[in-house]
Formats: structure tokens, sequence, C-alpha cells
């Protein structure tokens, strides 16, 4: 079992409470990774990662208010050791263009998330600004 102190802080950002929750069970199955917050909005996502200073934010695309896209920018710019994961139900051809210019280290469809998948594209996150997949 792995110490808490070493563990990845997790903000979750879907405005569907249904996909929190979901995402919420993976965090807890998956070794080393701690949710420490939620938001409904990418405003509400600017505002938890300044005050929360989360390691990775699972974020969603399509949200009232600013996008996911656009709350990835700010807070790639405006925290740049936060890791942006988007997550949506897109089909990856089907991303908006602007998703792979955002500052997101990794895109992953919400279907196929699960502990391995979210432990497998924390390890391989590229630094590199491009959208990694699996």
């Amino acid at each position: 079992m792995m110490h808490q102190d070493v563990a990845v802080p997790v903000l979750v950002v879907d405005d569907q409470r249904p996909f929190r929750m979901a995402a919420a069970a993976v965090l807890r199955r998956a070794e080393g990774f701690d949710l420490v917050g939620e938001a409904e909005t990418g405003e509400q996502a600017l505002e938890q990662v300044a005050s929360l200073h989360p390691r990775l934010v699972l974020m969603d695309i399509n949200m009232p208010g600013i996008s996911g896209i656009e709350a990835t920018r700010q807070i790639v710019a405006e925290a740049p050791g936060t890791v942006v994961f988007l997550c949506s139900t897109y089909q990856l051809a089907d991303l908006p263009e602007d998703a792979h210019t955002s500052g997101a280290a990794a895109y992953v469809n919400k279907e196929e998330l699960a502990p391995g998948v979210l432990r497998r594209l924390w390890d391989e996150r590229n630094g590199d600004g491009t959208l990694h997949t699996l």
C-alpha cells in the first residue's frame, strides 16, 4: 500500500454528477491517486486549482460557462506544474481541434476511464504539450 503523502492529488471537473461519482470511484481503486476536490464548471475548476493545488485534473470538455479546453489552457498557464487529462465521450478523431493545443497532457474517453488507464496515462504523460492517448 502506498503512503497517502505520495498520492497524486486529483481534481475532477464535470458538470454531470454521475461522471464525477464514477471518476471518484475509479480514483478510490487506483493506487497512488487521491481525490481532493470536484468542480462543476471551468470557472470553479480555476478556483479549485488555485486553492487545492492538485497535480492532476480530470477535465470534461463540454460544460456551461468556459469550456474544459479554455479552463485547461488557463490552468496550464497559471499553474504549470498541474497536469490536465481531458475526459469526454468524443472519439479521438472527433475531438475539437483546440483540444490538441490546450496544453492537456492526455485525452481519455469517459467510458474507458479505469484505474489502470489512469496509472498508464500518468506514468506515460508527455511533458511536450502533445496530447497523449492510449
